[in-house]
């Protein structure tokens, strides 16, 4: 994993994009990977499973009324695939593929072939329901941060769960070294030079989501905003965005002020590893990006911003007053709605702005 360490700027904090519509040379050694716009063929094989429904898009005056808006429109992913959280699109896609690449009796296409990942929780949920539909193994690495409650979760999928490393960059580490031990496939939601295969496919699955936003929506938003953590999901929908509606929305990424990956990345022309205290935004707080959402987002996305766990808090409240029950991660973007005046001034925010924002997950 070639990443190079920073210190992460303390505080709220903002940057435009000075990549916009080009992207960061230098990434690649060669040809640059780029996040897939083929939401076709995702949607393909999820007609074929028989919980694949599409999720709401909530049209939310009161919240748009709080937020000095004209409108907002949330992607509710709460109840995706009955797993709580858009990642149910991710490993969940890829196992498919998988088995149908296999062909013979789905239900034992993958028998004997065994995953490993880590996760913070949504990601490993979408890799146990996927292994179990098909006859394979799941092996979860959670770090000491992640909630017992998730790990039974996963144990409830049928996965096995391990325990590696006080932060989410350690359980990854440790799941690569399993990988490599054991002759497992290695099925993580982040990629780096040499790993870049499964986490493209990850993110192709994401594209369900921003497919149905964009047909469920009509008019294209005036912002979109995407919250990060790799930036899989973020790069995905960015793409997908861009390739169907051009130019026209503003794409703001936003990221916990204390797993600023992203934005220093962009910031440094480079992929870098940053440092930080452990965020409330748990499933946000990675502290290096993905190398391949890295791409996508330095040519798609126009602003970076970050935000105080305080302000995610206070959007999750905000939330649940109004009925819709989430976590600090599932309501990071719509948050930066609420940040100090000069980070709405950077999103360029006024009484006519029409938001597009994603409630990425449901109450732990």
């Amino acid at each position: 994993m070639p990443w190079r360490g920073v210190k992460g700027r303390t505080g709220i904090d903002t940057f435009e994009n000075p990549h916009r519509g080009v992207g960061l040379a230098g990434l690649w050694p060669d040809t640059p990977i780029l996040p897939s716009v083929d939401a076709a063929a995702v949607a393909g094989l999820l007609d074929r499973c028989p919980k694949a429904a599409e999720t709401d898009l909530m049209r939310v005056p009161d919240l748009a009324v709080a937020a000095g808006v004209a409108e907002i429109h949330l992607k509710d992913e709460r109840g995706r695939l009955g797993l709580g959280s858009f990642k149910a699109l991710g490993a969940a896609y890829v196992i498919a593929r998988h088995a149908a690449e296999a062909g013979g009796d789905p239900v034992m296409a993958l028998t004997g072939r065994t995953y490993v990942a880590a996760s913070a929780g949504n990601h490993g949920l979408s890799l146990a329901a996927g292994a179990r539909i098909f006859g394979a193994r799941a092996v979860i690495v959670l770090s000491d941060t992640v909630p017992e409650a998730f790990a039974a979760r996963l144990r409830a999928k049928g996965a096995d769960v391990v325990r590696k490393g006080t932060i989410y960059e350690d359980s990854m580490a440790a799941a690569a070294e399993m990988a490599e031990a054991n002759g497992w496939t290695l099925l993580s939601d982040s990629s780096w030079e040499g790993y870049v295969e499964h986490p493209y496919r990850v993110m192709e699955g994401y594209l369900q989501l921003a497919a149905e936003a964009v047909a469920q929506i009509g008019e294209p938003p005036t912002h979109v905003l995407l919250q990060a953590g790799v930036g899989g999901m973020a790069a995905a929908v960015a793409a997908y965005l861009r390739h169907r509606w051009g130019d026209g929305p503003k794409i703001v990424v936003v990221e916990p002020e204390a797993a600023p990956a992203l934005i220093e990345s962009v910031r440094a022309g480079r992929l870098v590893e940053t440092e930080g205290p452990v965020s409330n935004m748990g499933r946000l707080d990675c502290k290096a990006p993905s190398l391949i959402a890295l791409a996508g987002l330095a040519r798609d996305a126009d602003l970076f911003v970050t935000i105080s766990d305080g302000l995610a808090a206070a959007a999750v409240e905000r939330l649940a007053a109004l009925g819709l029950a989430t976590t600090p991660s599932g309501a990071a973007g719509v948050a930066a709605l609420f940040a100090p005046e000069e980070i709405r001034q950077a999103m360029a925010l006024s009484d006519t702005s029409r938001i597009l924002a994603v409630l990425s997950e449901g109450p732990a």
